[in-house]
């Protein structure tokens, strides 16, 4: 992270001499109805002219449609600053990709500081651009009538920035979006440090997008989201996120907390994430996609923390992209994770929640599935805690035992947790993995189920060491078929050391098999 540091440096200096310009000397008036649009800009122009410097949103309430955003300027909210997305959706434009209130296209050396807010006003905005379908003014290709709402870039974002150079985003309140509430799509040198994120407004209000950036830096946010909380995108299969750095946020989400994906065309490489605190996720606090035939490897996730969420950890490798390549997810480790997984709805509380299944299911395990033929690539699981509540009831909803090759593999399909329908396990399903290594991995159901905790189907190279598994049934709780390469040690089932393992079915094939007490 030094060169993220270095050039985070000279950003800043090369702002904090510079000029400053407050947009009321260009004519923006503080009364929230009076659109600032021009004065703002002008505001920016002229400090780009000059070479660079700081424009200011004083104290009050500034309205604006999209401002356009220009190399060596920051935008600085002061406290008590207010910047107010118009609700008209004429007042925006995009300048490469979706409109958006702030837009950024090719500069180098920009930053958003300060401790004021930005405030999308996203669910008016949003539900005016819905109003122009319904009075004939946007016809059925601009608007998802699957989903009864206006497609995702007509409706404007809070921020994108799009191939930019030496970005800062600092303290800043980002609330509201009709959209995404920021995008950053093949930027480098990117820092976000201790904003807050709190966009609850409409669909699709994803808190964070980093989209095929290098050398990024996401520190110290605090992140409530309709939609993902932080998330990883890869939109060009000739681009990657590499090198991303992801620490101390707080996130909450009506999806994912942090997620790669779903758009996964490039790919995922050397990135770090740690001490993350997330709740009231209504789906996976990780999830790991790679479906569009990119590449998912070398990641490491440290200190997670996840309270009332509703999954703990989804790895899979997919094929949406149907006549493409098949991608790959590799060298992945996990360490330090700990889940409480509520029998209810997580997010019950906010104001859009994630969407029902349409199908009845006992509670969804953590999972990990390739392909055949295609298997996910060495995965490490240290120090994980998972804590499910229990009560699957196999009049609600049933898989048994004898009919695993009926779980479907949905090769073509969007992924989410709940891809499968209902599941075999309690705690962790895993299917088409090579490598997958298993230290002081603990699960516990906290009333009965009727499943076991495990199920390992077409699964190379397991090692399993110490662990437990905690269930008041006293049904298996360990399940493997067609696995190759198990050296299973020291794992407590309901208190005593597991002994001995039973293939499952007279087509199972196991060998290479070490067992010690």
């Amino acid at each position: 992270m030094k060169l993220i540091t270095t050039c985070l440096f000279l950003m800043m200096s090369s702002v904090i001499f510079g000029q400053q310009y407050n947009i009321k000397s260009f004519g923006a008036k503080s009364d929230g109805k009076t659109i600032a649009t021009t004065a703002i800009q002008a505001a920016i122009d002229q400090a780009s002219k000059n070479g660079g410097g700081k424009v200011i949103v004083p104290e009050g309430i500034f309205l604006s449609g999209s401002i356009i955003l220009k190399s060596g300027v920051e935008l600085h909210l002061n406290e008590k600053a207010i910047l107010l997305g118009s609700t008209n959706p004429y007042d925006y434009k995009s300048t490469n990709r979706w409109k958006s209130l702030i837009l950024a296209n090719n500069q180098d050396r920009i930053s958003i500081t300060g401790k004021g807010i930005i405030n999308g006003q996203g669910q008016k905005l949003a539900l005016k651009v819905d109003s122009l379908f319904h009075v004939g003014k946007l016809d059925s290709v601009h608007y998802n009538l699957r989903r009864k709402r206006p497609g995702e870039y007509l409706r404007p974002q809070i921020i994108e920035m799009v191939q930019c150079k030496n970005v800062l985003i600092s303290e800043v309140t980002v609330k509201n979006a009709a959209c995404w509430v920021q995008t950053y799509d093949k930027c480098e040198n990117l820092v976000i440090d201790k904003i807050k994120v709190d966009s609850d407004a409409y669909w699709n209000n994803d808190g964070i997008d980093i989209s095929d950036c290098k050398n990024v830096r996401v520190t110290g946010c605090y992140v409530n989201a309709a939609d993902d909380g932080i998330c990883l995108k890869s939109h060009s299969k000739d681009h990657t996120n590499d090198n991303v750095y992801i620490a101390d946020c707080t996130i909450r989400s009506s999806a994912s907390a942090i997620k790669f994906g779903t758009a996964s065309h490039g790919g995922f490489k050397n990135i770090t994430i740690e001490n993350i605190t997330i709740f009231d996720t209504y789906r996976s606090a990780l999830a790991f996609e790679a479906v569009d035939g990119g590449h998912i490897e070398n990641v490491v996730v440290k200190n997670v923390t996840a309270t009332n969420t509703g999954n703990a950890l989804f790895i899979k490798l997919g094929r949406r992209n149907k006549e493409g390549e098949i991608g790959s997810i590799k060298n992945i480790t996990i360490k330090n994770l700990n889940v409480h997984i509520p029998f209810e709805k997580p997010d019950i509380e906010y104001v859009i929640q994630g969407p029902v299944s349409p199908f009845f299911h006992n509670i969804f395990p953590a999972s990990i599935s390739g392909l055949p033929g295609h298997n996910v690539q060495n995965v490490s699981l240290e120090n994980v805690s998972i804590s499910y509540p229990g009560r699957g009831d196999q009049g609600y909803a049933s898989l048994p035992l004898w009919r695993l090759n009926s779980v479907p593999e949905r090769e073509f399909s969007y992924p989410e947790f709940s891809m499968f329908g209902e599941l075999p396990s309690w705690g962790l399903y895993v299917r088409h993995v090579d490598g997958l290594s298993m230290k002081n991995v603990r699960l516990s159901a906290r009333e009965q189920d009727y499943r076991p905790a495990y199920v390992f189907d077409d699964v190379r190279n397991l090692n399993i060491e110490g662990g437990s598994v905690f269930s008041q049934s006293k049904h298996t709780q360990f399940v493997i078929k067609d696995v190759k390469g198990l050296n299973l040690s020291k794992l407590s089932v309901n208190g005593s050391v597991l002994k001995e393992v039973k293939p499952f079915g007279k087509n199972s094939n196991i060998s290479g098999v070490t067992m010690r007490k």
